[in-house]
């Protein structure tokens, strides 16, 4: 049996597993809290072209070149957009480029990471996305954009957890370990790290282990009430919530065996 696990998938189970039960063993529709806006998309482009297609025949590009490939991303945007875009870019030049000795080349920009775990004779599939991976000189740094106005909702547990489900994917893709992420987040040109050590691994797989019973012989689905239930898209389903749930939509995926495949 082969299950594709991504980060945001282990991170649901753990906030609450009967959510994660709704969202992907059920695929039940649920209001979208979250979704890409058009000038995060742009962003996030426009730093790949940045340092995946500069020469680094130069210690740095020149602002110019943020400009250029800038210039490349404004379909969609509006003018205002286009403007604040600009602002952002230039600030993330000026913090992150410009203050540098030399642009380091990456080692890929918007890839996927992909390893596997054996667990309860299942075969996880960890699966996930990336915006920046550059070499250390003692392993990896995987690095994040972030262009939402909003603060950031990820606990520190939850990014604990995405630590570890990328460092044993990565470690079978480079042989090298995952020693840092970082988050940018890119209206505030702030940048956050984290120091990666063993015990994320270890806590990643500790956590796939109970994900693997659940599917192989408990399917008891626990919701766990907290914080997070007040932007929960299925709270009218859980009976931690609603002292009378609705019923699952007959539109929801039936229940399924040990044959289930999952999806991200």
């Amino acid at each position: 049996m082969t299950y594709i696990l991504s980060a945001a998938k282990l991170q649901t189970y753990y906030r609450c597993p009967l959510s994660y039960y709704f969202r992907y063993e059920r695929r039940v529709p649920g209001a979208a809290f979250f979704s890409s806006a058009a000038l995060g998309t742009s962003l996030h482009q426009a730093l790949a072209h940045i340092y995946q297609d500069w020469h680094y025949n130069d210690a740095i590009p020149h602002l110019d070149w943020v400009e250029q490939c800038w210039g490349q991303q404004l379909n969609g945007l509006t003018p205002a957009q286009v403007t604040q875009g600009r602002a952002i870019l230039q600030r993330y030049y000026t913090s992150f480029i410009q203050s540098e000795s030399a642009m380091r080349r990456p080692v890929a920009v918007e890839g996927r990471i992909q390893g596997t775990l054996q667990v309860e004779n299942l075969e996880f599939v960890l699966s996930g996305r990336y915006d920046r991976l550059d070499y250390l000189d003692e392993g990896l740094e995987l690095i994040d954009y972030k262009s939402s106005k909003d603060s950031d909702l990820t606990l520190p547990d939850e990014i604990d957890l995405q630590i570890g489900l990328y460092y044993l994917a990565l470690e079978q893709r480079y042989q090298r370990d995952l020693k840092r992420l970082s988050v940018i987040y890119l209206r505030s040109s702030e940048k956050i790290s984290y120091e990666v050590t063993n015990e994320h691994r270890q806590r990643v797989e500790a956590m796939i282990a109970d994900l693997a019973v659940q599917l192989r012989y408990d399917h008891k689905w626990v919701p766990f009430p907290g914080g997070q239930c007040d932007r929960c898209a299925y709270a009218r389903y859980c009976p931690a919530m609603q002292a009378d749930p609705e019923p699952i939509p007959d539109e929801a995926k039936p229940e399924a065996g040990l044959q289930l495949v999952l999806s991200l």
